[in-house]
């Protein structure tokens, strides 16, 4: 059987991601009772980071050995895609010997590449193009504290990264919409944008005009992983698009702010929006733990009768 995989949120459809949902409110809840839930013993998950991380690496591991299984963690030079073996030749064998894997890395091609020639589902932890696991966790996020997020709007205020594309995934299924405000230069690839029509996308130049009325706002580093040299470039591209008390005061009075960190204060985000009472950033943070449990049981085992 061709294995599932997740390497774009796209993958899954609206009844695959409102289960994904469900199962991880029950995770989340037993493991808030400290039940013990096990249905991946005996399985093992490999992780391989070309990319460095902290939240994924953790949820990751952390999930997988509280689901009964464990994780490998594989760094570049712990394998030997630093001495030139191909990437198809590492899937055949890494996916003979565990029941799934997490990659975090560069090109979309990449990941694209292994899952091809891999016998277990893959799953999406970063790519230059994409962050699926993380968008599963702020959809999550948002309905956990507000419901429903059709019919709603975001308001995505920075550079067009693999978290605004993913965000644009999730509003085509879910039919909401996302605002996006980034400097000229920084806005979502026409070739991209092609995609999506006035329901799911709109572009501003003004930030504070992008936030009027959103249900949500978010954001992320100015500068993402592989761009650090454009550090000062982007600093000064950047400069008028920190998310601030007035652009919050412009969405709605009971909006949420979201943020996938690390963050950095006094950039990308006032440091009185990130900690302050809209905040959900640590809840979202946590909620990568049981979205990515669900999400691990599902592709080993399948659909689950809670």
């Amino acid at each position: 059987m061709v294995p599932k995989h997740f390497l774009q949120f796209s993958d899954f459809s609206r009844d695959e991601l409102d289960y994904l949902f469900d199962r991880t409110r029950w995770i989340k809840e037993r493991f808030k009772r400290y039940e013990i839930y096990q249905p991946l013993r005996d399985r093992t998950l490999a992780m391989v980071f070309e990319k460095a991380s902290t939240r994924t690496r953790v949820s990751f591991e952390a999930g997988m050995n509280q689901l009964g299984g464990i994780a490998i963690n594989l760094n570049r030079g712990d394998t030997q895609l630093s001495r030139g073996e191909p990437i198809e030749d590492l899937a055949r064998v890494i996916s003979r010997m565990v029941d799934v894997v997490m990659i975090r890395t560069f090109e979309q091609a990449i990941i694209e590449r292994f899952a091809a020639h891999s016998r277990v589902p893959v799953i999406n932890g970063l790519t230059n193009e994409y962050h699926p696991c993380q968008i599963l966790a702020d959809v999550y996020t948002y309905v956990e504290h507000r419901g429903s997020i059709v019919g709603k709007t975001v308001a995505w205020i920075g550079d067009s990264n693999n978290m605004c594309r993913t965000w644009l995934q999730a509003a085509t299924i879910f039919d909401f919409k996302v605002h996006v405000s980034a400097p000229p230069g920084y806005d979502v690839d026409p070739a991209f944008a092609a995609g999506y029509d006035a329901r799911h996308l709109e572009s501003f130049a003004d930030p504070v005009t992008a936030c009027r009325g959103a249900d949500l706002v978010t954001t992320d580093v100015w500068t993402s992983m592989g761009f650090e040299a454009e550090n000062e470039k982007r600093a000064r591209a950047f400069a008028g698009w920190m998310v601030d008390a007035r652009m919050m005061h412009g969405a709605k009075p009971d909006a949420l702010f979201m943020h996938c960190l690390p963050a950095h204060r006094g950039e990308e985000v006032a440091a009185d929006v990130i900690d302050g009472p809209q905040s959900v950033v640590w809840d979202e943070a946590e909620n990568r733990l049981h979205a990515q449990k669900a999400l691990l049981e599902y592709l080993v085992c399948g659909r689950i009768k809670s």
